[in-house]
Order: structure tokens, then C-alpha cells, then sequence
């Protein structure tokens, strides 16, 4: 149910195809453009209220990405705090698995690059929160800075942030090899 274009699609089937036997309800609420506080806003009915058995989050670019294109930034203080409270949230109402991604930046540009300076404490404040709630953690920023080794950085992301279909297949790719799904 309407899982867009991106990493989600691809996960969907190949779970399903890998567990017929259980009945998977897939969602995404990933919104374009949001950053942590947009989330919280739409948590309850966009992510508590569904009551899910799995959570994937992959959030943090927007708020590296609004400094630079409205002068709006979200200090990594405010972005960590945000975002242990929606895990937080979670805790106290669901049971749930978490997975965390790590927002990523990809060299396609120095406008899009010298944003690493906002970013780079972003990634470590969800690297942290990952080790600190005992979850699941995909290390992207890693992944595609090794894969933009053997191809160019806009074949996974033309714009250095939105990914391509093959980004897509490589979160996919590292989601499943992660979860182990």
C-alpha cells in the first residue's frame, strides 16, 4: 500500500517472497522534504496509531538541507533530542524493531559536499542512538561513499541526495542484508 518508488518497493516483494506463509502489511510515510520535527508532528497517526511490528527510519538530510536552501537549521541538538523522542514514543505505546538509516550525502557537487559540515554530526548523533536503543543500523553515508568508488556518485544519487533507482536497490540491498529478511 502505497510504498512509492523508492528502497520500500523493492523491500516489500522480496520480503513477501521470502515469507509466504505470513501475511506482511507493508506501509511508507516517508514524506519528501520533511525533517525530525515534521515527523513528530505526524507521529502518532502516521506511525503510532498503525501500530507496527517494524519501524524503518531514514530521516536527517532535510534538516542539513534547510540550512542552505531557507536558512532554517536544525542544530544537531535539536535533531538528536527529536529524534530520541520518537523512538521514545514508541517504546512507551509499541513493540516494535527499529531500524535506522544513516542520512548520507554524496560528492556530485562542492555546493552539495560543503554540506557535510552540517551533516556529518547528524549521522554520528543517529549512529549513537542506534547503539544506545539496541537496534538496527544501516551505515548508507558508508555505503554509498564505498560504492561511489566503483561508479560515478550521481549513478546513486543525481543530486547527491534523493537517490536513483540503483541507490534505492542499494539501501534495499543493505536493508535486507542487515535485517537478515
Amino acid at each position: 500500500k502505497g510504498l512509492g518508488k523508492g528502497y520500500p518497493s523493492l523491500l516489500a516483494p522480496w520480503i513477501s517472497a521470502s515469507h509466504p506463509n505470513r501475511k506482511i502489511e507493508f506501509l511508507n510515510r516517508g514524506n519528501s522534504g520533511n525533517r525530525v520535527v515534521d515527523l513528530q508532528k505526524r507521529w502518532d497517526k502516521d506511525c503510532l496509531d498503525l501500530n507496527p511490528d517494524w519501524l524503518s527510519i531514514l530521516i536527517g538530510v532535510n534538516d542539513t538541507w534547510r540550512r542552505y536552501d531557507r536558512d532554517d537549521p536544525t542544530s544537531v541538538e535539536d535533531f538528536e533530542a527529536g529524534y530520541r523522542k520518537l523512538l521514545d514514543r514508541c517504546h512507551e505505546k509499541l513493540e516494535c524493531q527499529f531500524v535506522l538509516l544513516e542520512p548520507f550525502l554524496l560528492n556530485v557537487s562542492d555546493k552539495i559536499w560543503k554540506m557535510r559540515e552540517d551533516l556529518d554530526p547528524k549521522r554520528e548523533a543517529v549512529r549513537r542512538i542506534a547503539e544506545e536503543y539496541n537496534t538496527f543500523f544501516i551505515p548508507l553515508d558508508d555505503l554509498f561513499q564505498e560504492a561511489s568508488k566503483h561508479r560515478d556518485p550521481a549513478f546513486w544519487a543525481a543530486d547527491g541526495v534523493h537517490p536513483t533507482p540503483n541507490g534505492h536497490a542499494l539501501i534495499a540491498q543493505a536493508w535486507l542484508n542487515t535485517v537478515g529478511a
